[in-house]
């Protein structure tokens, strides 16, 4: 059985938990990983991620995503495909594809504009949005993050017509 490897990655509310969840579904003996799961974990200590983080908060950020790169590795070795998503912005991304070096790592960027992700994180049942403002951090994600990989408008898209973009993108 062939085995795909997709990261995620985009802006909050750009659409990566339900992309990711759907896309997994697509592909057989696969696993969606989500990285954010490592910091829910912290259950006292826990420093969230601001616009000036912290020391501590940088450093929990690398450690959920070592946690995440080291979990994506275990189940890539036990033979599942995996679709792992979390916020990678600016040279993190490049980092986590370094952290997963030996596995052909499909990278997928959800950049929808700022509209979308207004109204996204309008109807979504969690603020993701504390601190930040949608088009500053868009503006500053764009202007960061390497060109690593499909980077996908899915501004216009419905999650079907995005894991298709998706799918095929890959498949050429």
């Amino acid at each position: 059985m062939e085995q795909h490897f997709y990261l995620l990655t985009g802006v909050m509310a750009s659409g990566k938990s339900t992309t990711a969840q759907a896309l997994a579904e697509r592909l057989p003996r696969c696993v969606h990983l989500r990285g954010d799961v490592f910091r829910k974990m912290i259950v006292t200590g826990r420093e969230e991620m601001t616009s000036q983080p912290t020391p501590q908060a940088l450093e929990q950020l690398g450690l959920r995503y070592r946690l995440a790169a080291q979990a994506a590795r275990g189940y890539w070795e036990a033979g599942f495909s995996v679709v792992l998503q979390d916020n990678y912005y600016g040279p993190d991304l490049a980092n986590m594809v370094d952290l997963l070096g030996g596995i052909p790592v499909r990278v997928v960027v959800l950049c929808p504009d700022v509209e979308t992700v207004k109204a996204r994180e309008a109807a979504r049942g969690k603020t993701g949005y504390v601190g930040f403002a949608p088009a500053s951090l868009l503006e500053a994600f764009r202007r960061e993050t390497p060109r690593l990989g499909f980077w996908l408008d899915n501004s216009r898209l419905t999650v079907e017509e995005s894991v298709e973009k998706i799918l095929e993108h890959f498949s050429a």
